[in-house]
């Protein structure tokens, strides 16, 4: 049986506006997730109409920032392997993988500052060029859950070692 994606009937179709567009210095590779202090230009500039959208946007510390990705190329499948995760398979909602049903990403970001229709952030991990769907305030108490757990990452071996890789953190092998 394949778990290749079929086509299925009532399924609803809608379309999204592109509030802006993410630049990062990456256009061949990024990491898989943001790396807070990663060197280089990453900001997120906002189509003007947009622009009133941002007022009092900067009070916030972190924002999230939901996007297309649009450089996704790998055909659709409902499990993937994970590239640091030593050939485990997994369902692709128990992933971050980008390549899903639907290309959408997100990510947490450090506000920088805000100038005009731009918002200068922490690193991304989307390619330059990548188109914003929305963003969203980071609120402390609402999106910080101290149960969190890491799933079946904590059932592999290695789990301290594999979770240098998930967040991108430079190491010695």
């Amino acid at each position: 049986m394949s778990d290749k994606i079929k086509p299925t009937e009532g399924i609803m179709c809608f379309e999204m506006n592109q509030i802006g567009v993410i630049r990062t210095p990456y256009t061949e590779n990024a990491p898989y997730q943001p790396v807070e202090e990663d060197e280089g230009d990453f900001r997120i500039v906002i189509e003007p109409q947009y622009t009133d959208g941002l007022y009092k946007l900067d009070s916030f510390r972190y924002i999230y920032v939901i996007y297309y990705i649009h450089h996704v190329k790998k055909e659709q499948s409902m499990t993937v392997s994970p590239p640091w995760a030593d050939g485990v398979k997994v369902g692709v909602f128990a992933s971050r993988s980008p390549v899903r049903p639907n290309h959408i990403g997100i990510s947490i970001v450090r506000i920088k500052s805000i100038i005009n229709n731009e918002i200068l952030t922490s690193g991304l991990d989307a390619f330059d060029g990548t188109p914003v769907l929305d963003i969203k305030p980071y609120i402390k108490d609402l999106d910080v859950k101290s149960d969190a757990n890491y799933g079946w990452i904590e059932e592999m071996e290695g789990q301290e070692h594999l979770l240098l890789h998930i967040k991108s953190i430079p190491h010695d092998y």
